[in-house]
């Protein structure tokens, strides 16, 4: 049940707002496994003329920039496949928006099972009674 939390540099616009959710989605459950069902994303836009990257604003580069991160619960996904997610997020985020900045960041966060959840229960209580 990952909470994806997305800034983007740019206007912001319906088409992009759906082709980033579907793109994240489709890698979220993919490589990581996780359910769609239990998935949440936010997307934030900001302004090229609001984005420093390289000590330059993004719109003086003529780039493109993002940072997203998503929350698993720990233990749940190797090493291999959140190094593949971050890969693939990248060039996802790249197809998307054009000539994306190298500093451009994807943070995949291990939350500890007792310490995270929704709906009022912790994954670790979801787990206890799963097994």
């Amino acid at each position: 049940m990952p909470i994806l939390n997305v800034k983007v540099s740019g206007q912001r616009s319906d088409e992009m707002t759906r082709a980033i959710a579907t793109m994240l989605t489709e890698l979220t459950q993919r490589i990581l496994g996780k359910d769609p069902a239990v998935a949440a994303i936010a997307i934030d836009y900001v302004d090229p003329r609001d984005w420093i990257a390289g000590g330059r604003t993004l719109l003086e580069q003529g780039k493109s920039s993002v940072y997203f991160d998503i929350k698993i619960t720990d233990e749940t996904n190797t090493k291999s496949e959140k190094a593949t997610y971050i890969q693939a997020a990248f060039e996802g985020f790249e197809r998307l928006l054009g000539d994306l900045h190298e500093e451009s960041y994807i943070y995949v966060q291990d939350v500890r099972a007792a310490a995270y959840g929704y709906g009022g229960k912790t994954q670790e209580w979801r787990y206890q009674r799963a097994v």
